[in-house]
């Protein structure tokens, strides 16, 4: 390896974190011609719930589908969260963004289309699984830096679909990839929309659904998003906006998907 690192990056589960209930899913993608990985927590109290939510959950640039489990124990916190009464019953689904080079930021490229993925095949493989999961389940998206990113821009190209969406310390735009991937972003999708979560945003055809944004006071990309936040009250674009303690890293993920998930389960409450 010419005496180098013999890799970029090693992402690292945490064995401390329980695994018990999690499924965990390989399938073959169309959008993206290769193989793609799911994981799965369905609780047990969920099990009989008609039209069953679905929170899918993006991971971040170097990460993959485990990496909201097992590093940030997301299944841990919607247990509780729903023990508590705080969250109804819901499937979580945690899905690979694609496994382009370091990350795909959800986006059309010109091999592959990680947001068809995310937004039509995710949901579809949650209803072939489980069998409360139907297409009238609500559909709500949440992301952590590059999956901020998508998960804002979808609720902006896809406002009737998704119910809600969250972003914690979102990149919001592309150009942002360019200091953390490897490859360059030949093949990716031009569009404004595909580009910028403001253009996503303001660009909506439709009301937009429920909006949260959050980012931690130490986070490099705390001023993105406190750009982004005036950006969208000149617009007059609702959303709550929180900025909490914390760096772009898993204790501060961990600790705010709390609010995310409370953040949900009012909107879901809001809906009956």
């Amino acid at each position: 390896m010419n005496g180098g690192a013999p890799f970029r990056t090693v992402e690292r589960s945490d064995p401390a974190i329980g695994s018990v209930g999690l499924e965990f899913v390989t399938v073959k993608s169309r959008s993206l011609r290769r193989r793609a990985d799911v994981t799965v927590f369905v609780p047990p109290v969920a099990r009989g719930t008609a039209d069953l939510p679905m929170v899918v959950l993006l991971h971040g640039v170097f990460g993959s589908h485990w990496a909201w489990a097992l590093k940030g124990g997301a299944h841990l916190t919607a247990m509780r969260l729903i023990a508590e009464g705080a969250l109804p019953p819901v499937a979580l689904l945690m899905p690979s963004d694609g496994l382009w080079g370091d990350g795909s930021g959800y986006v059309e490229q010109d091999d592959a289309d990680a947001e068809r993925w995310i937004l039509d095949e995710v949901p579809a493989l949650a209803r072939e699984l489980i069998d409360e999961c139907t297409h009238r389940s609500p559909l709500l998206v949440a992301g952590l830096s590059m999956g901020g990113f998508g998960a804002l821009r979808l609720a902006g190209k896809y406002p009737m679909r998704i119910a809600a969406a969250a972003a914690l310390s979102a990149v919001t735009d592309a150009s942002q990839f360019d200091r953390l991937i490897e490859e360059d972003r030949a093949g990716w999708s031009e569009a404004p929309a595909d580009r910028s979560v403001l253009a996503a945003l303001t660009g909506a055809s439709f009301p937009l659904p429920p909006i949260r944004i959050g980012c931690g006071r130490d986070d490099p990309y705390l001023e993105a998003n406190r750009e982004l936040h005036g950006a969208l009250l000149k617009a007059g674009i609702a959303h709550c906006y929180v900025e909490n303690e914390g760096g772009h890293d898993w204790p501060y993920w961990s600790a705010t998907l709390e609010g995310v998930l409370h953040f949900f389960g009012k909107v879901l409450r809001a809906g009956r």
